[in-house]
C-alpha cells in the first residue's frame, strides 16, 4: 500500500493546489478507493473562496465520485478488492442516534454525515477513505459509465431530495429556482412525481434547454425582470404549489414565500455559502399564518439510495447524460475542471474528469 498520495487541495481560504500526504487508512468497517472518475461541484467552490464553512488547511477537496475498491476492513461483508462503485457525497454514521431518528445525514451533529472535503480528506485523491462500506457503497453496474456514476454521488440525490422534500405530486404546479446540476435534476425528479406546470428559473440557454428535456414546461429568466412576477402572471395570479429552491442566495427564500399558494411547501437544498440571515416577508407569509412551509435538507445517500437512483438510469427513466458538457481525461486535469466550475462559462452544466 502506498505510504502517500497526491491530492488536490484547498490549502486556505481563496487557495487551492496540488500536495502529497500520507495515505489513509483502512478500519475494520471500512473502504479504501481509487477514484475512477471524478466531478467538481459549486460546493467546493463554495467552500474555498466564500469561506463558507470557515477555513481548511491542506484539506483535499472533492466528494462527487466513483471508484475501485482497493482495501476493505475485516468487518466490510459484501465489497472486495476490485469492486467498482459508487460512492455517496455524504456517508452517514449509521448506527449514529440521528441516524435511528431519521436523519442520517445529520449524524453526529448538524452536517455530521458530509464528511468527504468537510470534516475528512475529499476524493480529490489516489486514494480515498468511505466510512462504514457496507452502507457508503454500492457496486456500480457494468452499464452505467462513469461518468453518470458521477452525478449519482450528489446531483441526482440532492435534486430529487427538494422534489421529495416538497411532496411533489400528481398535477401539482412547481417552480425550480435554479437550473444548474442540481436545479435541472430538482426538474426531472419533479417531473417524474407527477408535476404538471413546472417553471424553471434560469438564464443560459443550454441549462433551460437541458431543464426542457427534463420536463420544464416553461423558462423563466431572472433578467427580464422579477421571477415572482413572472410566475405570478403565468399562474394567473395563483402561485405555484411547490418551490424547490436550488440556486439563488439567502434573498430567494423571500421570492419562493411570494410565489407559493397559501398551504403550499419549499423543499430548498441550495448550499448559502455567505450572510447571516434568511429574510421572510412578513405579508407574504400571511403575517406569520400563512401555512406555507419550508424544509431544507442535505442528501442522505447510503447504498440504498444509490442502488435505486442508479435503476433510474439503467431503466431508462433518467438520463444524466445532458447534464455532462465538459470532459477532461486524467488525474492531473481536475485543477483545471474546478476552476472550469468556479468560472462557469455560458456552456458550462456540469464538467468530469474520468482518471
Amino acid at each position: 500500500m502506498a505510504k502517500k498520495v497526491k491530492a488536490y487541495a484547498m490549502l486556505g481560504l481563496n487557495k487551492t493546489g496540488w500536495i502529497e500526504k500520507d495515505a489513509p487508512e483502512c478500519g475494520p468497517n471500512d473502504a479504501l478507493v481509487k477514484p475512477l472518475a471524478l466531478a467538481p461541484c459549486t460546493s467546493d467552490v463554495h467552500t474555498v473562496w466564500e469561506g463558507a464553512i470557515g477555513d481548511r488547511q491542506n484539506l483535499i477537496l472533492g466528494h462527487e465520485g466513483c471508484g475501485e475498491v482497493v482495501e476493505v476492513g475485516s468487518a466490510v461483508k459484501d465489497f472486495k478488492p476490485g469492486d467498482r462503485v459508487l460512492v455517496g457525497a455524504i456517508t452517514p454514521d449509521w448506527g449514529s442516534v440521528e441516524a435511528q431518528a431519521g436523519f442520517p445525514s445529520h449524524s453526529g451533529g448538524m452536517l455530521g454525515g458530509w464528511k468527504f472535503s468537510n470534516t475528512k480528506d475529499g476524493m480529490f485523491s489516489e486514494l480515498f477513505h468511505v466510512n462504514e462500506a457496507d452502507a457508503n457503497l454500492a457496486i456500480l453496474p457494468p452499464a452505467i459509465s462513469v461518468e453518470e456514476a458521477c452525478m449519482l454521488s450528489d446531483m441526482v440525490q440532492t435534486g430529487f431530495l427538494a422534489a421529495q422534500m416538497a411532496g411533489v405530486g400528481l398535477g401539482d404546479s412547481v417552480c425550480v429556482i435554479g437550473i444548474g446540476p442540481v436545479g435541472l435534476m430538482a426538474v426531472a425528479g419533479a417531473n417524474l412525481m407527477g408535476a404538471s406546470h413546472l417553471f424553471a428559473v434560469g438564464s443560459r440557454a443550454d441549462c433551460a434547454r437541458v431543464a426542457k428535456g427534463y420536463g420544464a414546461t416553461e423558462i423563466v429568466n431572472y433578467k427580464n425582470g422579477s421571477i415572482v412576477d413572472q410566475v405570478m402572471k403565468l399562474t394567473n395570479g395563483k402561485g405555484v404549489d411547490k418551490v424547490l429552491i436550488a440556486g439563488g442566495d439567502n434573498n430567494t427564500f423571500g421570492e419562493a414565500i411570494a410565489m407559493l399558494k397559501a398551504g403550499g411547501v419549499i423543499g430548498s437544498v441550495n448550499y448559502l455559502g455567505s450572510g447571516d440571515f434568511v429574510p421572510i416577508p412578513r405579508l407574504d407569509w400571511g403575517v406569520g399564518m400563512s401555512h406555507k412551509f419550508i424544509h431544507s435538507g442535505l442528501m442522505i445517500s447510503g447504498r440504498h439510495l444509490l442502488e435505486k437512483y442508479a435503476s433510474l438510469i439503467l431503466t431508462g427513466k433518467l438520463d444524466v447524460k445532458p447534464m455532462i458538457t465538459h470532459k477532461f481525461k486524467g488525474f492531473d486535469k481536475i485543477e483545471d475542471a474546478l476552476f472550469l466550475m468556479k468560472d462557469k462559462p455560458a456552456d458550462l452544466i456540469k464538467p468530469v474528469v474520468v482518471i
